[in-house]
């Protein structure tokens, strides 16, 4: 594709004519495969022979029951993919993935540091058949540093990371993000890296490079003005529960039957929540007229307004505050996010058909195009369901197939 006038169709996406080969698995390097999928990509996903990406074994919930179940954790990041079974193991199998990287314009990896490169298959053994290659590859640490070699999940890297250190409530127990957000901001950063490799690949000589995208990196960035706040006073910020340090009032206040979060980002709406609560007295207090002050006078103004939100509904707290533009919010769960007919406008609860548990759910993308829009075109792949057609798309004949089933590469194609 490098250096041709393209035209992406919108029924593909901006990404049409780029072939991802994914060797990534569970979720940090799925998450970012799903997104290029989801631009248009031709996402190849490399499983193991047996069990396949880990995350297809991790039920319940699933959809659909029995042996055809499908992991709800598994389905949340694989559409628009196609599933090949290959042993990267076997000197065959790192042939037939050699095959696949040299007509690849990306290469995505989630094993532990250096695992490719024990089988040939790192960047600088692809890079000889294929100087266009784009190769990301996606670890705890990254590629160099004392902790290279540590292995690393979600709440691991949330511990390290520094983002446990501020979730939670005062002198309470370190929280866990209900999301794996270690893993997927990782793998959104993937994502842009690649989209910018591409970009530069374009506009400059045609060849490719390496990306190294770490999962504690990711989070140092993410701290951004935690950090930043750290940097300035010299003190780590602590667990404030959803108090903010820089702002006040933005918070949760507890209600009579449950919460309301409000947000008065903007000393323009300081006057609007006073109004809201009849306490003209708040508007004239110099303690409270800026949000400087407020910030520094936080436990007086808390004092006040739990008292007041105390004697409230959350359902008349929201409605006595966004009558008055002030942002305000009870706290939905998934089942009202879902139900949501502002969500439901941006296409961002989606229903795609499978062919062996009928219709799957699963959230949309939140990249709106106007000309080029992502599309969902396949659904969550089967283990295996595309090895044979995508190997005689790269010119496998049966007796090639056959060779490679015999030395247990790929799997014994199942019968129609």
């Amino acid at each position: 594709m490098v250096g041709e006038a393209r035209d992406p169709s919108g029924d593909t996406g901006p990404l049409d004519g780029v072939t991802v080969l994914d060797a990534s698995r569970v979720l940090v390097g799925p998450f970012c495969t799903m997104q290029l999928g989801d631009l248009g990509a031709d996402v190849i996903k490399i499983e193991r022979p047996g069990v396949g990406d880990q995350t297809r074994t991790w039920v319940p919930p699933a959809f659909g029951e029995g042996e055809n179940a499908q992991s709800a954790y598994y389905t949340s990041v694989n559409r628009n993919k196609r599933s090949v079974v290959l042993n990267l193991a076997s000197e065959e199998g790192q042939d037939v993935f050699r095959d696949l990287a040299r007509e690849a314009d990306v290469v995505v990896e989630n094993f532990r540091v250096g695992k490719t490169a024990d089988w040939g298959l790192d960047y600088p053994d692809l890079v000889e058949e294929n100087p266009e290659l784009i190769y990301c590859g996606i670890s705890g640490y990254g590629e160099w540093g004392p902790d290279r070699d540590a292995p690393a999940y979600d709440i691991v890297m949330q511990a390290k990371g520094g983002l446990m250190s501020i979730t939670g409530v005062e002198d309470g127990p370190p929280v866990r993000i209900g999301v794996a957000l270690a893993d997927i901001g990782a793998g959104m950063y993937a994502t842009q890296a690649i989209l910018a490799a591409l970009l530069e690949r374009e506009l400059g000589d045609g060849t490719g490079q390496k990306i190294d995208v770490s999962l504690l990196d990711g989070q140092a960035a993410w701290m951004s003005y935690m950090a930043a706040n750290y940097f300035a006073s010299g003190e780590s910020p602590g667990r404030m529960g959803s108090k903010h340090p820089n702002i006040a009032p933005y918070r949760a206040f507890e209600t009579e039957d449950d919460y309301v979060v409000v947000g008065c980002s903007a000393d323009s709406f300081w006057p609007r929540l006073c109004d809201a609560l009849d306490r003209p007295d708040l508007l004239a207090d110099e303690r409270f007229e800026i949000n400087e002050k407020r910030v520094k006078n936080r436990e007086a103004l808390d004092a006040e307004l739990e008292a007041e939100f105390g004697a409230m509904t959350t359902e008349e707290a929201v409605e006595t505050l966004t009558g008055h533009d002030v942002p305000a919010s009870h706290v939905r769960d998934m089942a009202e996010l879902f139900d949501d007919p502002q969500i439901e406008a941006r296409d961002m609860r989606l229903e795609i058909d499978h062919p062996e548990v009928g219709t799957v759910e699963v959230p949309g993308s939140p990249m709106k195009f106007s000309r080029t829009p992502v599309t969902v075109r396949r659904h969550p792949p089967m283990l295996g369901e595309h090895t044979e057609d995508v190997l005689r798309e790269y010119g496998y004949a049966d007796e090639d197939l056959a060779d490679l089933v015999e030395a247990d590469v790929i799997p014994e194609p199942v019968e129609e």
